[in-house]
């Protein structure tokens, strides 16, 4: 078991696959209302927003691992250079995509993906990351925890509080 959880590459991971869940929906309404090249806007969008996510998440983590100096400059420098990178998909697909489409869904799926996820974070030393479910979560031991989280009752062995 990894001592240090990667809470990084989870949440960029989850964001991926909400990325994913709303893709087809979101092709589907680019093309019905604005065709071909809203379709093909669409779809680079939501392709560039998944890729940041995951780009962010495994440069932090690596630089994690490095210092925080390191941190600190991945961070900063690797927002920058991505940012760079998205700027440059649109300048170089702007006139094969309608870019209203394109613009449209980069901005709203990021910050939708990013309000949608912070229902499931967990933001706690306890427990980092995404919420704990009993599915995945156990004491470090590989046991259940004595209390389960998330239940209404929070059950205590067989007595409930």
């Amino acid at each position: 078991m990894d001592p240090i959880p990667a809470v990084e590459r989870e949440v960029a991971l989850d964001l991926a696959k909400r990325a994913a869940m709303v893709a087809p929906a979101v092709l589907v309404l680019a093309f019905v209302l604005g065709g071909t090249d809203a379709l093909a806007g669409a779809a680079i969008a939501l392709v560039l927003v998944a890729l940041n996510f995951l780009a962010g998440a495994y440069s932090l983590q690596w630089a994690g691992r490095r210092g925080p100096k390191a941190l600190a400059v991945v961070a900063v420098g690797g927002f920058l250079v991505r940012m760079a990178v998205v700027l440059g998909v649109i300048l170089l697909v702007q006139d094969t995509v309608d870019k209203y489409w394109l613009l449209g869904v980069l901005v709203v799926t990021h910050v939708g993906l990013l309000i949608w996820e912070t229902r499931h974070l967990s933001i706690s030393l306890a427990a980092p990351g995404l919420k704990p479910n009993k599915q995945r979560w156990s004491n470090f031991d590989g046991h259940a925890p004595a209390i389960a989280v998330g239940d209404p009752a929070m059950a205590v062995g067989d007595k409930e509080l």
